[in-house]
């Protein structure tokens, strides 16, 4: 059983109350789980179009969808952190020492196999367990 995991979260995929059960289900007595979302930031020229305030404003409304998509679930801790999504993962869970990743997956298309998802990148670079949860 594991005493530190990371349950990265898109949330707006679905997948997230089944890693999180996963989670549970791996952890030792007084676990820590932490459910981790990655705010993207609107990439290059789009950013000049955007107000500061609309982004800033995102940024509130996903933490806060964050912490209702977490709330009433025992020893899960929510956080959130801007980055890309894959290397930020890997980064945070490197940063402060998880032992296990729970991260959803989606049946894989062509498209990954030539750039890769999120779900087999953390695989290829974590630096500790992964348990990908497929949806079908």
């Amino acid at each position: 059983m594991y005493k530190k995991i990371l349950v990265p979260m898109a949330l707006d995929h679905g997948i997230s109350p089944h890693t999180l059960e996963v989670a549970q289900a791996l952890s030792a007595e007084g676990a820590e789980i932490v459910a981790l979302h990655v705010y993207e930031m609107p990439q290059g020229s789009v950013s000049a179009y955007l107000d500061k305030d609309v982004v800033a404003e995102g940024f509130r409304d996903a933490r806060n969808l964050l912490r209702d998509k977490v709330s009433g679930l025992e020893g899960v801790q929510p956080e959130i952190v801007k980055g890309h999504t894959a290397r930020t993962i890997i980064d945070y869970a490197t940063d402060n020492s998880f032992d296990c990743i729970v991260i959803g997956s989606h049946k894989p298309g062509i498209s990954d196999y030539f750039l890769g998802s999120t779900a087999s990148r953390v695989v290829r670079h974590a630096p500790c367990a992964v348990h990908v949860h497929r949806r079908l």
